[in-house]
């Protein structure tokens, strides 16, 4: 049998107890906080007690788990225990902590414990580097959350952009989910490499070429959830930006179906005068975002629009939906 390994890792906070504590239980804000969480969602959630599953990297490849943790507010601590490990995880669990320091600083304590399918020195040490890896990036971002925690609202933009397609909603999410296409039908993408080595889990690197005619790369992480919704994170976004996650839902009506296009980003603002010129601002780097992203989703869905509705008519449409692919559930 595997042996039982354990790892702590702490930081130095200068925030209160109560607010770093907050910002650890949110977990739907955890894609838009730690750098390697993609899309957390709530199977089941009590007043102290929950059952979540988790979508993030781990050593650049995309892993999905269920844990379940127990909140002690009082105690600020928040323990947690994946009920369905992947490979090369046989178990994994650990705890948060929060304790009070001086100075109006307070100390975050993050403990691992896991056990590997098997001892072999490869397995262990990929482990082992995931959750070190990890651990250091979602402390080092909840210290930076934590200590801008009131002064972060101009930073943080969330925006969506709704249309209404008269054809079959499932043909709309095929359209999205087969990225690996938009080269061929969308003017904006110049470039797609698309992997899914786990149905429904799509990790996209894409070229697109913005209004003034430059072209940048990002590679993003999708998860796939059929019958309507995409939810994705980019891990290399544009200069303007230190995060950008997304959401695409599809939802029937009536004959047809709408489709939606959601977008939270926070803003790099010392990024703001080097992209957008010296004099600058946030609120400027706003209104860019917001157009540049903005108008590439809404080329996209009215392609998805055309693309559904000449489906519906008969017309060229998905021979297998994304939804079959991926395993609908």
């Amino acid at each position: 049998m595997s042996g039982t390994y354990e790892t702590e890792h702490e930081i130095t906070v200068s925030a209160p107890a109560e607010t770093i504590f907050a910002l650890i239980a949110d977990v739907g804000a955890w894609p838009r906080l730690f750098p390697p969480t993609v899309h957390v969602e709530h199977v089941e959630r009590g007043e102290t007690e929950e059952l979540i599953r988790i979508w993030a990297t781990a050593n650049g490849e995309a892993k999905t788990w269920t844990s379940r943790r127990v909140l002690d507010r009082a105690g600020r601590r928040i323990t947690f225990r994946q009920e369905r490990s992947q490979p090369p995880l046989a178990a994994m669990g650990g705890e948060w902590s929060i304790e009070e320091a001086p100075g109006g600083t307070a100390r975050v304590v993050l403990k691992h414990d896991f056990r590997p399918l098997d001892d072999t020195p490869e397995k262990v040490s990929w482990i082992t580097r995931a959750v070190d890896t990890n651990s250091e990036k979602e402390l080092a971002a909840l210290k930076a959350a934590a200590e801008r925690q009131h002064g972060q609202g101009d930073l943080v933009l969330h925006f969506e952009d709704t249309i209404r397609v008269d054809g079959d909603a499932a043909a709309v999410y095929d359209f999205i989910y087969r990225g690996d296409l938009w080269p061929d039908r969308l003017p904006h993408v110049a470039r797609v490499v698309l992997g899914e080595e786990t149905p429904g889990v799509q990790t996209l690197e894409m070229d697109t070429r913005a209004a003034d005619g430059s072209v940048h790369t990002t590679e993003s992480v999708r998860v796939c959830l059929p019958p309507g919704t995409i939810v994705y994170k980019q891990l290399r976004t544009p200069a303007l930006m230190t995060v950008h996650t997304g959401r695409w839902t599809i939802r029937p009506e009536g004959a047809g179906a709408a489709v939606t296009s959601a977008h939270t980003v926070v803003i790099d603002p010392e990024a703001v005068p080097k992209v957008l010129g010296a004099d600058a601002t946030v609120v400027q780097a706003r209104a860019f975002i917001r157009g540049a992203l903005g108008r590439n989703s809404v080329t996209t869905m009215r392609q998805a629009k055309a693309f559904a509705e000449r489906a519906d008519a008969g017309g060229a449409g998905a021979e297998k939906t994304g939804g079959e692919r991926a395993g609908a559930r």
